[in-house]
């Protein structure tokens, strides 16, 4: 038997580790090259990674829920006569990365699924540890100066999960000098808060023992609700885990305010409808969002502000002079924000063209690597499931975010007249640590104007 280790290869720049979110095999399955192994989350993007080599899966190396390091081994395969690297080859044998792919879609991994068996599943809490995996423990490297906060602590390889290497870097704090708490030498978040606060240089002291409270004096313990056999646990994992990450930071970090208006949008409904024609004759599905990112990029120019995103460790700003709007897409594995490029440099066809592309990748699973991550605003509508209006989530570092509601045939006011029109309300939250309500009021007052008088906003386009 010739057993080939491999490992997880390096799928994006910057990324260090990735989730098992699904296996598509199991051990003792056998595979031809290239076939999807195994769906891995990032930071940036869920990609399905395939089989380097034909062969036998011998074993698979974590759950579904694990988080894996770049380079650590995935999968042993059994590629038989000798044809593929034994498990004590050359780590550059073992190392060469399959390509990554785009995740397929959801019913397609159903279907995956029922052709080749129930994957393995992850049960239990989700925690920041590495169950069921073999990771050695790293000894320290060459420790820092003494006078180092930390007591000379250094670890050139740290562990530690996507969102914690995140917290880290919005903290400006170095993970090699952070002393680990978690199992597998691992380092937790809290161990990152603890270190940027200053408190990592020693544990903190033990409390000093008090008198045991009596049975009268002990606090009722918290309610838990009743669980019946019929009742489902479920991990939560994958695009739903980095959702669950990243709402609670941005809620727990930026101070949020939102400012709620309605839009007169009769005249923009109009021009859309004059201008589907030409859209339609390049193949190009014609929405109101590019009219939408349009205002908002001109909004942004007199208001620049906006256009930013905050570093809190250096309590600064960071004032960005590109214009890549996130636009929040509504997914089967939940909801992502890809991201249209330099959106003032686009014309409307070619926003909306941009816009449905971004829009289909994200639905079917193929969003690419360049199409996540470094937006500085971000626009999110449920079309006709708006409701009357909400109050979206700033899409943390960003200062502010735009949510679209359901356009409604509405009693409006034109000069003395009483008439029907078409209106929109339209929600904006702020970082009210960045942005005065005076500012954030007269940004969307602007944005208003433009949709209310398209005109204006072609004339205005740069």
């Amino acid at each position: 038997m010739a057993n080939f280790e491999f490992k997880l290869p390096d799928i994006g720049e910057g990324v260090t580790e990735g989730e098992i979110v699904s296996w598509l095999v199991q051990e003792g399955d056998d595979v031809k090259e290239d076939q999807d192994m195994v769906e891995v989350m990032t930071d940036k993007a869920t990609v399905t990674i395939g089989a380097p080599k034909a062969g036998r899966i011998v074993a698979l190396k974590g759950k579904e829920g694990d988080v894996v390091p770049v380079g650590n081994v995935l999968v042993v395969l059994d590629v038989g006569g000798g044809a593929g690297a034994s498990a004590d080859a050359p780590a550059k044998q073992a190392d060469a990365p399959t390509a990554a792919k785009p995740a397929a879609s959801a019913p397609d991994q159903q279907q995956k699924k029922k052709d080749e068996g129930p994957a393995a599943s992850a049960v239990g809490d989700i925690r920041e540890s590495l169950p069921g995996m073999n990771i050695e423990r790293k000894a320290p490297a060459a420790a820092a100066p003494a006078s180092s906060s930390n007591g000379g602590y250094f670890n050139d390889k740290p562990l530690a999960a996507p969102a914690t290497r995140r917290l880290a870097r919005e903290l400006g704090v170095d993970l090699r000098r952070i002393p680990p708490s978690g199992p597998a030498d691992r380092v937790t978040r809290e161990d990152v808060e603890r270190f940027s606060s200053g408190g990592a240089a020693e544990p903190a002291p033990a409390p000093t023992p008090e008198r045991a409270p009596s049975p009268e004096e002990r606090p009722a313990p918290a309610a838990r609700p009743a669980e019946s056999a019929e009742d489902e646990r479920k991990p939560i994992r994958g695009i739903r885990k980095r959702i669950y990450e990243n709402m609670a930071r941005s809620k727990h970090t930026a101070a949020h305010f939102t400012y709620v208006d309605e839009c007169d949008v009769t005249e923009l409904k109009a021009l859309r409808e004059r201008t589907k024609p030409y859209a339609e004759e390049e193949g190009i599905k014609l929405s109101y969002l590019p009219f939408i990112v349009k205002a908002v990029v001109a909004a942004l120019k007199k208001h620049p502000a906006l256009n930013c995103l905050v570093d809190d460790p250096a309590q600064e700003m960071v004032l960005k002079h590109d214009f890549h709007i996130g636009i929040a897409a509504a997914t089967e594995q939940g909801l992502t924000v890809p991201v249209v490029r330099n959106a003032d440099r686009l014309s409307i066809l070619e926003l909306a063209r941009e816009i449905d592309r971004l829009g289909n990748d994200a639905r079917d699973g193929k969003l690419r690597m360049e199409d996540l991550g470094g937006s500085s605003f971000t626009i999110t509508s449920l079309g006709k499931q708006g409701g009357l209006f909400a109050t979206p989530i700033v899409n943390y570092p960003e200062v502010a975010i735009l949510g679209v509601h359901e356009m409604k045939r509405k009693p409006v006011v034109r000069g003395d007249q009483i008439v029907i029109g078409d209106v929109m309300l339209l929600s904006l939250s702020f970082d009210h640590r960045i942005i005065d309500g005076h500012v954030g009021a007269a940004f969307a007052q602007d944005i208003i104007a433009l949709l209310a008088e398209p005109d204006r906003l072609l004339v205005s386009m740069g």
